[in-house]
């Protein structure tokens, strides 16, 4: 899955775990809601978790929830997640400089949350 479809996924599966943020939420109740793949989701799941984003939790009630309240999470920490292993080009000293741009994109990114984007969501909903 290329770099802008993970981050696409993981802001959608966070959304949907945002709005009821309490709630433990299976991979495939989020894929059936979001019509994706289970098995792409459970991915991001790891992804996100990795990260320090979500919790999990195995068994008959367990699922997914987020770690920090929707406000606390950058779009930039989601991001990050996902990304892999981006500006890269195998040159030591180009790569050093591009490691300072990836931080500093990070940084301008997470000045807009997760919750932020729960909220433009909600907006575009009522408006249906």
């Amino acid at each position: 899955m290329a770099q802008n479809a993970r981050f696409r996924l993981s802001l959608r599966v966070l959304s949907v775990l945002a709005a009821e943020p309490e709630k433990m939420h299976t991979s495939a109740a989020i894929a059936d809601e979001l019509k994706e793949s289970a098995v792409m989701v459970r991915r991001t799941f790891l992804l996100l978790h990795k990260a320090g984003l979500i919790v999990q939790r195995k068994g008959p009630n367990g699922g997914a929830k987020l770690k920090r309240a929707p406000k606390q999470i950058g779009l930039g920490d989601i991001f990050q997640a996902t990304a892999g292993d981006w500006f890269s080009v195998g040159d030591k000293a180009l790569d050093a400089w591009l490691g300072k741009v990836r931080g500093d994109a990070i940084a301008a990114m997470n000045e807009h949350s997760l919750g932020g984007v729960v909220k433009r969501l909600g907006k575009a909903g009522s408006k249906k």
